[in-house]
């Protein structure tokens, strides 16, 4: 009994630190929770962190948003948007390895929709805090180096998306806030970060 008690006291104390923290930011906290659920990434995976494996990544990258922009350009909706990608990722698998066959390289890409774990990422003007967000996944190979990420939905990181705040204006405005406006949050990111720590411990424990 003393042994389950000691094993559950650190959860206990994680849970109320968890729950204090929470307390002094909940607005921010619960429009950043609400968020990966209107968001969607685009997370591809060098095979090493090689100049070269490096290099051709970035090739992969630039075929993998011309052939996914195809299918997701005109969605409105988080929804629209996953099921464009997860039905056509035969053909963005197919851009991938092709671009690596062009670029001499001898590995082959995988293209998967899956959810991922992200700490608070910085982007060319706009930041996400810490969470698990549903992503356009492409390893490369092994999958051991330096990867590379933007947002695809909303599409922050195409090159027709010139219009941010158009672009942001998918999402609700408390979120848009929090997107474009990281310096004003830095506090709250980082307290995002350390619950998100806390709540895969908390799972893996």
């Amino acid at each position: 009994m003393k042994r389950e008690i000691r094993k559950l006291l650190p959860r206990a104390l994680a849970c109320g630190f968890v729950l204090a923290a929470l307390g002094s930011f909940l607005p921010f906290g619960v429009a950043s929770a609400q968020l990966p659920q209107n968001v969607l990434r685009l997370h591809v995976v060098a095979n090493s962190d090689s100049p070269a494996d490096q290099a051709v990544k970035l090739k992969v990258r630039d075929a993998v948003l011309e052939e996914a922009t195809r299918w997701y350009g005109d969605a409105a909706t988080m929804e629209e948007a996953n099921f464009a990608l997860c039905t056509h990722l035969e053909s963005i698998t197919q851009a991938a390895n092709k671009a690596l066959a062009e670029n001499g390289s001898p590995h082959t890409a995988r293209a998967q929709v899956t959810d991922l774990y992200f700490p608070t990422r910085d982007y060319e003007g706009f930041s996400l805090p810490a969470g698990t967000y549903r992503s356009l996944q492409v390893t490369i190979g092994a999958g051991e180096g330096k990867n590379w990420w933007c947002v695809v939905f909303p599409a922050l990181c195409l090159p027709a998306a010139q219009d941010r705040e158009d672009v942001l204006a998918l999402l609700p405005q408390q979120e848009q806030d929090i997107v474009s406006h990281p310096a004003e949050y830095q506090v709250e990111f980082k307290l995002v970060e350390l619950f998100e720590e806390l709540r895969h411990w908390l799972s893996a424990s």
